[in-house]
């Protein structure tokens, strides 16, 4: 069954990345996905995001719902009929909304966990901690808007990180089936992020050193996207097997 595209307003979305030594990161990918490598470094993250007015695009606003999620991510590539292709994979997905839980995967793509969150926000400063229902994951970010870039990122510039951010909006997302990926694509009507300055970021998978050793991952940047008109496009499920 064609899912329908989903058309709301991202509220609010926080991205935070984290370089990673692509050695130690390949292994925990399933085939067909590689580290997309940014000056030799893999790039992970979270992406805190909160949708309003969200429902099937031939429905009214005032019918749509709202949510608080997030997503563990992996920027990645992979080869599809000899060509190389850019996105990211998303190995969990949690959310606060019991229709995603339940709806997830099915009426729409993306498999999901329920989760709680607390969120305190200004104009200037966002604080948000999410613990899921089945204690896999908590996390935690606090961060004030900033105009600097961080001098020790593996991008360049704002320009040159939300221009490879807004490149990887094709996602693919972990399913039941170990061999078969969930595809779901954003297409936002216009695309403006700014720098966040992190306080204080805790995401007890990052931090799990039976996967990244100590040393072998480092916080890099954090963008903050707010009041974007949107769309999601599921799109052909990708499988190992085929790839």
């Amino acid at each position: 069954m064609r899912l329908p595209v989903m058309r709301g307003v991202i509220d609010r979305r926080i991205l935070v990345n984290y370089r990673v030594d692509p050695a130690l990161l390949a292994p925990l990918l399933p085939a067909p996905f590689r580290p997309k490598l940014v000056r030799g470094f893999g790039l992970v993250g979270i992406c805190l995001i909160r949708l309003k007015h969200l429902r099937p695009a031939f429905l009214p606003s005032w019918l749509g719902v709202s949510s608080e999620n997030a997503a563990h991510r992996t920027a990645v590539e992979w080869n599809e009929n000899g060509t190389t292709h850019g996105g990211v994979y998303v190995r969990r997905r949690d959310t606060n909304s019991w229709l995603n839980t339940l709806a997830g995967g099915r009426l729409f793509a993306g498999f999901h966990h329920h989760a709680t969150f607390d969120v305190r926000e200004s104009v200037e400063a966002l604080a948000v901690t999410m613990r899921s229902d089945d204690n896999e994951t908590n996390l935690s970010v606090r961060g004030q808007l900033t105009t600097k870039w961080s001098p020790t990122s593996v991008f360049s510039s704002l320009a040159e990180a939300s221009a490879f951010f807004e490149s990887g909006a094709m996602g693919y997302s972990a399913t039941p089936v170990a061999s078969r990926f969930q595809g779901l694509e954003l297409r936002c009507n216009h695309w403006h992020v700014d720098p966040l300055g992190i306080e204080e970021v805790h995401s007890n998978f990052f931090e799990n050193e039976s996967l990244f050793p100590k040393g072998s991952i480092e916080f890099d940047c954090a963008l903050l996207m707010r009041n974007i008109a949107h769309e999601w496009h599921e799109q052909a499920e990708l499988c190992c097997a085929a790839a």
